[in-house]
């Protein structure tokens, strides 16, 4: 809790103090200095209120994150008790504690057989940064160290790290950067809608953008490859789900060339589309796994790395494993992470999504929505959504200058109190995995709402 003093500020002086010592994520500081942050003070399953004392309905879980909603005294508690037992230790040096070992033991119930090892961190990018050394050292044991080069997609995120932002195909990002992980290409992504010719189905286009797959392991040389990697659906990319044929043929193509398959996990595990994993509802087997915000619902940091017996033994076995943070396995956040994973199994959190609340916000939305003039596409399953925002519904044609509609749309929603995020000209939806009917009712409602107002703003 905060003192006396800082809760007596006004949200014009925790925005002055803000402007002048807080650096944003993904910000243009001068811009969003001059406008002033919004200040959220309190939280409640799945609203927020800001310091103006506005209520807001949270339609993205926070980042992709908290799927249990907030204010739950279980997480609390847990994080409390285990601060009293035993608030820090760390894993090196031949050392462990009970709640990392009691997690790995969880976690090898929920994930898909083969999956029986465990490797932790504090967030996705440092996860995907230990893909990479996870993948180099299986081919090094396995006496094929020449494996180097992992192959990503355009417009896949995979954390802003060097290595994740490297391993993301998000160019604005490289720019930035003063140099990238070598060994890392990129194929195309399967985005249906906004880059296949017209009259290409989406299954011929899914097969078409898995074969770009094929054609890069050929022309590096299979020999030389380590992996794939790609989340099962595209999050902050613009929740791009890609056509049925896809995954299919990426499976076979890694299974045919012995490349590893690496599923991004960050956003999709834990129940976000009614499975646990996200791979589970595309129906393909990875190789490794990388876990976050999910894991604890984003009470406190915490990341893993999730790795079949075929990859983990092979690295057991060859010796030293040179990688770790300070609070890999942290077991105030292992603790925090049983206690959530206790939430979504046994309260059936993950249940509920799959067959009640998943069904019916997709329901909800495409009714709602699907007669606006300027939405062209709803996708996605369970509790997420991509709405395609376009300027002719047929032929599909997107708006010249989609980042500047899409953006109009999120300023509709801050004046309506509603978090929905604009990638693009795509806006998204992924709320708290235990909201209920009539919470997504006010939720679909708001978003049909600011969807109006933008394309009124544009004139239709």
């Amino acid at each position: 809790m905060l003192n006396m003093q800082t809760t007596q500020r006004t949200t014009q002086e925790w925005q002055q103090l803000d402007a002048a010592h807080h650096m944003h994520p993904f910000s243009d500081m001068g811009s969003l200095n001059k406008a002033g942050s919004r200040v959220i003070t309190r939280a409640k399953g799945v609203y927020l209120w800001d310091s103006n004392g506005n209520k807001i309905i949270d339609g993205m879980a926070g980042l992709w994150c908290v799927n249990v909603g907030y204010g739950r005294q279980e997480l609390a508690d847990a994080a409390r008790d285990q601060m009293l037992e035993l608030p820090y230790y760390n894993t090196f040096f031949k050392t462990t504690h009970p709640p990392v070992i009691e997690l790995s033991q969880q976690l090898s119930e929920l994930t898909p057989d083969g999956f029986n090892h465990f490797f932790y961190c504090n967030s996705g990018s440092e996860g995907n940064d230990t893909v990479l050394r996870i993948v180099h050292q299986y081919w090094a044991a396995l006496g094929k160290p020449q494996r180097k080069v992992v192959i990503s997609r355009i417009n896949g995120y995979h954390g802003s790290t060097i290595a994740g932002a490297s391993l993301g195909g998000m160019g604005y990002m490289h720019e930035q950067m003063p140099s990238k992980v070598e060994n890392i290409v990129h194929i195309h992504q399967p985005y249906w809608y906004g880059e296949a010719a017209e009259g290409v189905t989406p299954e011929a286009f899914g097969k078409a953008r898995a074969a770009e797959l094929e054609a890069k392991i050929l022309e590096l040389g299979a020999d030389n490859v380590a992996a794939f990697i790609g989340e099962p659906f595209q999050g902050a990319g613009g929740v791009i789900f890609p056509p049925e044929s896809y995954w299919p043929e990426i499976q076979r193509i890694c299974d045919k060339y012995g490349i590893l398959l690496v599923a991004d996990e960050v956003i999709g595990g834990f129940g976000r589309t009614g499975e646990w994993f996200a791979h589970q509802h595309f129906g393909f087997k990875p190789d490794i796994m990388t876990l976050a915000k999910g894991l604890t619902s984003g009470y406190v940091p915490m990341g893993a790395v999730a790795i079949h017996d075929k990859v983990a033994l092979p690295i057991i076995e060859a010796g030293d494993f040179n990688h770790g943070m300070t609070y890999s396995g942290h077991p105030v956040a292992a603790a925090v992470a049983l206690a959530n994973i206790a939430i979504l199994r046994d309260g059936g959190v993950v249940d509920q999504v799959k067959n009640e609340t998943g069904p019916y916000f997709q329901k909800s939305l495409r009714e709602a929505l699907s007669s606006s003039p300027i939405i062209g596409e709803i996708h996605g399953t369970g509790l997420v959504a991509g709405m395609q925002l376009c300027e002719e519904k047929n032929p599909r044609k997107r708006f010249a200058n989609g980042g500047d509609v899409g953006l109009i749309c999120r300023d509709h929603c801050f004046g309506n109190n509603l978090i929905m995020r604009a990638t693009g000209d795509r806006m998204l939806l992924s709320p708290p995995l235990v909201i209920s009917r009539t919470e997504i009712d006010e939720l679909v409602d708001k978003a049909a709402r600011c969807i109006a107002l933008t394309a009124k703003d544009l004139g239709y």
